[in-house]
């Protein structure tokens, strides 16, 4: 995997998140989830992925693996203000499932994904994202477990950022691994530094191509808070946040590109968030009519009837 593209795609996740965070301080956005020192976990898993055959189900704390899988950031970040529920990007033709605000909720969505490709033979495989608060969820328990008993192409790529809101991981997954979990499944386990996007990168790129079902955790750290309604200083030390910005994987992965390399990619983030900024602050509201177009397959006979009531009502 060339090194220029992974650091681009991982400084332009950086640049879009730090604008993000400006526009819900401006009150353009109603809130955001910061991504800030993941981003090598997210770009790195995302770049390993075969976009003809693979699908990714993310959470709303993904932005690097849109970026690495190309999805149309304004429609992406539209989700953010409540302009079109799961985002205004075509998840099929990007092969990145709308993201899923529900903790552990996109877990499950893709075990029934790989089912249906192991089922049809494409060969393809899914991702889903979670983190390792996520990982007590019941609901990722019972996905491994499916995925274990009928050996689906699935890869469960949690991002353990060492903090479930505000308790440590070691307050809240028994053993202190998600990946160990793995083995009373049946299933393989691999833990992995996730601020060196060429190690997450080969870990997911295996994983995906061994058609069996595979649980990735990714040791990370949110350099940001939960969200932007978060205090993260109410409960981790400034010694921590520091001790961990030394290891921040932008500057893990500058090292291996040249001061022309760098300079290319600072200028690329810059015109990407230009263009993200000025295309989100344009997006207008919906057509109120849509309300009631995409309800059911075939509209009943009493919502056409609403929407007729409503087209008149808002011509007078």
């Amino acid at each position: 995997m060339d090194a220029r593209r992974l650091y681009r795609d991982m400084l332009v996740a950086r640049r879009i998140d730090e604008e993000a965070i400006a526009l819900q301080r401006q009150g353009a956005l109603p809130g955001y989830a910061p991504s800030k020192g993941q981003e090598a976990a997210q770009v790195g898993s995302a770049a390993a992925l075969d976009p003809t055959r693979d699908f990714a189900f993310p959470t709303y704390r993904d932005l690097g693996a849109a970026v690495a899988m190309g999805v149309d950031l304004v429609g992406y970040l539209s989700t953010h203000l409540g302009t079109w529920h799961g985002g205004m990007y075509d998840p099929v033709a990007s092969r990145f499932a709308p993201f899923n605000a529900v903790v552990g909720g996109p877990v499950t969505h893709a075990v029934g994904w790989a089912m249906g490709a192991k089922l049809d033979g494409t060969g393809g495989a899914a991702i889903t994202y979670f983190g390792d608060g996520a990982s007590s969820q019941g609901d990722v328990h019972e996905a491994m477990n499916f995925a274990g008993v009928y050996r689906l192409p699935v890869v469960f790529f949690c991002q353990n950022n060492g903090w479930a809101i505000s308790v440590p991981t070691d307050r809240q997954v028994a053993g202190g691994s998600v990946a160990k979990r793995a083995e009373g499944y049946g299933i393989e386990g691999v833990r992995v530094d996730g601020n060196d996007v060429r190690a997450v990168y080969e870990a997911t790129r295996q994983a995906l191509r061994s058609g069996e079902p595979v649980v990735i955790e990714a040791m990370t750290y949110r350099m940001g808070p939960h969200s932007t309604s978060d205090d993260p200083g109410r409960y981790r030390s400034l010694a921590e946040e520091q001790a961990w910005a030394e290891r921040d994987p932008l500057r893990r992965a500058a090292r291996e590109l040249t001061e022309t390399e760098l300079n290319e990619a600072e200028a690329h983030a810059d015109e990407v968030t230009r263009q993200v900024r000025e295309g989100l602050l344009a997006l207008g509201d919906r057509p109120g009519e849509e309300l009631f177009d995409f309800v059911y397959r075939e509209p009943t006979t009493a919502l056409l009837e609403q929407k007729r009531a409503w087209k008149e009502a808002s011509d007078v």
